[in-house]
């Protein structure tokens, strides 16, 4: 490799960050979203997600059942520029219904940023999706967002989480007053505090007044039992916390802990500028040949999400490539690792959320949109040299299953179209019956809220009205081996076989009780909660 190539590559990396941010719903998530791109000068105006009918919608918010809910549905990138630094914001899904999506996203993340609501603490979507990190062994950053309302103590919160997580926190801030009298935060490494000014719904950035700790002013600017109580916490803090360790950051062991509120944008600007130092710039990936470092100078990536009809007017596909190694260039040709096939990447995209723009280049940690002409899945690998594949994609056990039937013959073209391209999309899984005599496709889903956009989806994009028959099914299996290893056994009682769409045997069962017994009584039969990967490596963690 030329010097002047690993130089540029070199640089690359380094102003380069990458995260995803991960919550339980109404934890404030997509506000937070919304304010990290006011800051990032990528929106002059922020947008509510509960919007008003005056007021713009959220940014990342772009999908019609998105907007109409008030909640996140799919998963969006966002990127933009701030102080030098290139931002790659992987926006998810909070909504428990959706996490295999957010599960995919985290794939294509360096840093994760946790969520927590001041008045709750941490919630069972939260923790779920925390261990999701851990056995990716991310770095995570801890927001506690809402002290503008009632809420709990922040030491409470940072001993909750030390006790429950078994993560360490390092407290980067700390708020002074909380609810009505939240005034601002005290930023620790600066020894200075911020206090903050109001701005109308929190549309645009909230005014700052910054005072060095030691200031005599401070006193005139801050109510007297405040001022005591922060100088008092203040003191136990760092007498008794720990201090900052970024090597256990990295490692996933210690989280720095933001104090603040996305609504008012209070702690906002001070928690972005403490990322872009703390945060872990574009990491090495396990791969078919081992780690592939960033500045490896082939080009590499993988397909960790497929999005059909971001455009209605052109229903288009677009596949997002984690660019992993290499430098990405407009009108490149690559290798399909899957297919073994050549491909030209051709009207690359630069994604911010709906909105796209053709790029010229790209380099590791970046995302880029790829038009789809049905050549990508998730999971696959592309790559410029020797060959390798990276960590494959799996899907995870639903838990609801019903027939999708569609009532209109003349529709069926529509029909086959839409559950194909939902299914590529991983927006749902799908089977089907070994009942040749019955092709209706049986939508498999973690939660409820999976079937209600499909619908809407075959509806509103495809033009195909449907009827869903629930099936009164709660666990599904893949059977390790196939179709061969399912003969052998024989015939199975209280369960029912059908496959998945890459044609392998999974065993459905009412609950958990009729699978125990099924294992009992076959104890030769391997069973997997977890579907094999089509394309890439299996993971090592899983």
């Amino acid at each position: 490799m030329s010097t002047e190539l690993q130089d540029e590559l070199q640089a690359a990396v380094e102003r380069r960050r990458n995260f995803a941010i991960i919550s339980h719903p109404d934890a404030g998530k997509t506000t937070l979203t919304e304010k990290l791109l006011l800051y990032g000068g990528a929106i002059h105006q922020a947008g509510a997600v509960k919007a008003r009918r005056a007021q713009r919608h959220a940014t990342s918010d772009w999908m019609e059942m998105e907007q109409q809910r008030g909640i996140s549905i799919t998963s969006t990138v966002l990127q933009f520029d701030y102080q030098g630094c290139q931002i790659n914001l992987l926006d998810t899904p909070g909504h428990q219904d959706f996490s295999e999506d957010t599960y995919r996203t985290l794939a294509a993340a360096d840093n994760a940023v946790m969520l927590i609501d001041a008045a709750k603490g941490l919630e069972p979507q939260t923790r779920k999706l925390f261990e999701v990190c851990r056995m990716r062994g991310l770095p995570i950053f801890t927001f506690v967002n809402k002290l503008d309302r009632p809420g709990r103590e922040p030491l409470e919160l940072l001993d909750e989480i030390e006790q429950e997580l078994g993560l360490q926190t390092y407290a980067a801030n700390w708020p002074i007053g909380m609810g009505d009298r939240f005034k601002g935060v005290f930023e620790r490494r600066s020894r200075q505090i911020h206090l903050f000014e109001r701005s109308a719904h929190g549309q645009r950035e909230a005014l700052d007044t910054i005072v060095d700790l030691g200031d005599p002013h401070i006193e005139d600017l801050l109510e007297q039992d405040l001022y005591y109580q922060f100088k008092d916490d203040l003191e136990l803090l760092e007498e008794l916390g720990a201090e900052l360790d970024l090597e256990a950051v990295h490692a996933g062991l210690m989280t720095p802990v933001f104090f603040g509120s996305a609504m008012t944008n209070f702690g906002v600007e001070p928690f972005l500028n403490a990322f872009l130092d703390y945060a872990l710039k574009p990491a090495p990936h396990a791969s078919t040949k081992g780690e592939i470092l960033p500045t490896y100078p082939e080009f590499s990536g993988f397909v960790f999400k497929l999005q059909a009809n971001m455009d209605p007017k052109h229903r288009d596909r677009v596949a997002f490539v984690r660019v992993c190694s290499g430098k990405f260039e407009k009108d490149m040709t690559v290798n399909h690792a899957r297919s073994g096939k050549i491909v030209r990447l051709s009207r690359p995209q630069k994604l911010f959320a709906q909105d796209r723009e053709v790029i010229e280049e790209a380099y590791p940690g970046d995302v880029i949109g790829l038009n789809n002409p049905g050549v990508f899945a998730i999971g696959d690998t592309i790559y410029v040299g020797q060959k390798l594949e990276y960590e494959g994609i799996p899907s995870f056990s639903p838990e609801l299953f019903a027939y999708l039937r569609n009532p209109n013959p003349s529709k069926f073209k529509q029909f086959q179209k839409g559950v194909s391209e939902l299914r590529e999309e991983g927006a749902v899984q799908i089977m089907y019956s070994v009942d040749a005599s019955r092709r209706d496709p049986i939508l498999a889903a973690v939660g409820q809220l999976q079937f209600e956009v499909v619908q809407f989806r075959m509806q509103g994009e495809y033009g195909v009205e449907t009827l869903l028959e629930p099936l009164s099914y709660s666990v599904a299996r893949w059977v390790v081996g196939g179709w061969d290893a399912l003969e052998k056994v024989g015939r199975l009682f209280n369960t029912i076989t059908v496959k998945d769409s890459y044609d392998r045997p999974v065993l459905l069962f009412k609950n958990e009780w009729n699978l125990n017994q099924i294992q009992a009584d076959h104890p030769e039969l391997e069973l997997n909660a977890i579907a094999p990967v089509v394309s890439g490596r299996e993971p090592a963690s899983l």
